[in-house]
């Protein structure tokens, strides 16, 4: 059954890929909700040691898929309406992906950790916030004032989430912090080029790529979810991460 899921998800992941290329976002957002629906529960029946974390990340990220699946196939919003499909998507995924920076943050010692990575840390945060203001601002003539301000969170938690596995990488330096920076690092490419291909250049090809960046970034975060933690670098003060 477990063999059977695993090719299931890898035909759907290509044919969501493929139906975003051909710019089919409504078909493509259905089957990427069944798509994430398997995967919940093929991570549910191969996973002995299950991460709340991880589960909540994939609950909240597959209503966020809900409520734009609704957004597609639901009642009409008018004009001068507010786009409630749209927040509740947005929110959903800005939930999903504090769920992993929770996670992180709970098994780190930042205070060790800061100590020996006091300049990289604060790199890190200048680094995003002059990249979420110049991402942001692409949107900045498209959006009103809620929509920009929800898009400038989510921008800033989508950075948050790669600053936070950078150092959780430097931290641990282990197989499962690498394929959570990967995972991570491939998130940023998604929502960058979605940004772009929603904002700035209306080519299919972009559809094609954000979609095939966003599932690479899922693989690499199953992958992380069947490793265990082989502990910090011996500088660092050793933190459970039970």
């Amino acid at each position: 059954m477990n063999k059977i899921l695993k090719v299931l998800l890898l035909l759907l992941a290509g044919v969501l890929i493929v139906l975003q290329g051909l710019a089919l976002e409504a078909e493509g957002t259905v089957v990427g909700t069944i798509t994430l629906i398997l995967l919940a529960l093929l991570y549910k029946r191969v996973t002995e040691d299950k991460s709340f974390y991880f589960q909540a990340f994939l609950v909240l990220f597959t209503i966020g898929h809900i409520f734009s699946c609704i957004g597609w196939y639901g009642p009409m919003i008018e004009d001068d309406g507010i786009d409630y499909y749209y927040y509740g998507a947005n929110i959903m995924y800005i939930a999903s992906y504090l769920m992993f920076i929770l996670k992180i943050i709970k098994a780190i010692d930042f205070r060790s950790a800061y100590k020996e990575l006091a300049i990289p840390i604060i790199v890190l945060l200048i680094l995003d916030v002059f990249c979420v203001v110049i991402v942001s601002d692409t949107t900045k003539t498209s959006l009103s004032a809620y929509e920009y301000a929800l898009e400038f969170i989510y921008n800033s938690v989508v950075m948050l989430l790669l600053s936070v596995a950078l150092i959780d990488y430097l931290y641990r330096n282990d197989k499962k912090s690498m394929l959570f920076l990967i995972g991570s690092i491939c998130i940023v490419f998604s929502e960058i080029i979605q940004l772009a291909y929603y904002y700035i250049i209306d080519d299919n090809y972009l559809g094609f790529v954000y979609s095939f960046f966003l599932v690479v970034a899922f693989i690499f975060f199953f992958l992380k979810s069947q490793v265990d933690y082989t502990g910090p670098q011996p500088v660092f003060l050793d933190v459970d991460d039970n």
